[in-house]
């Protein structure tokens, strides 16, 4: 009995024979813009190659994507496709969910749905009120060197934005919508709230 379960356990270790391995199957669209699926080349049956619609997220290797925001670049690419594919699952999981109630997150995700329901125009990011432009005129003091100087010679430093604003239209019309989410950096990504 052995030696045949240790027989059975080689035999599974050997290669499959070439007919019994995976064969890609080739997604194709023929001239009446059906799809075909085949194992044959899409040009041998007249048709073109059709791959399955991706979105152009950095990093995405299945349906939603492999990682997390690490860029705002990427954060705003991933609303842009979840508003554009209307998926309000897409949406939601690039929301912070940290301490949220059920009922707090019932009503978090009828606000993304409406969201992903409207054409999108544009997203800016939000920026905080510079305190710059809070005082009646240039700031000075110290510089780090040691050297007095005035603050406004010195570059400013780009301020960091705090929220990413959404502008929409209702429907067919060209009545305006915003949405203004906030912007939260944890886990080495970003995340949005509302």
């Amino acid at each position: 009995m052995k030696s045949l379960v240790l027989l059975l356990l080689c035999a599974s270790c050997l290669p499959a024979p070439a007919s019994a391995q995976a064969q890609r199957v080739n997604r194709c669209t023929n001239a009446q813009g059906q799809t075909v699926f085949t194992d044959r080349s899409c040009d041998a049956l007249g048709a073109t190659a059709r791959m399955p619609v991706r979105t152009p997220t950095v990093g995405n290797t299945g349906i939603y994507r492999a990682g997390c925001a690490r860029r705002l670049s990427e954060l705003t690419g991933q609303i842009r496709d979840a508003v554009s594919q209307q998926d309000v699952n897409r949406l939601s999981s690039i929301y912070l969910w940290n301490n949220v109630s059920n009922a707090t997150a019932n009503q978090i995700i009828g606000r993304l749905e409406a969201v992903v329901q409207r054409p999108l125009v544009d997203i800016a990011p939000v920026y905080p009120q510079s305190e710059a432009a809070l005082t009646d005129g240039p700031a000075s003091g110290p510089l780090p060197g040691g050297d007095a100087q005035p603050l406004a010679d010195v570059a400013p430093r780009r301020p960091r934005p705090v929220g990413l604003r959404l502008e929409q239209t209702l429907g067919n019309t060209a009545t305006p919508a915003r949405t203004v989410f906030g912007l939260r950096r944890q886990y080495g990504c970003f995340w949005i709230t509302l």
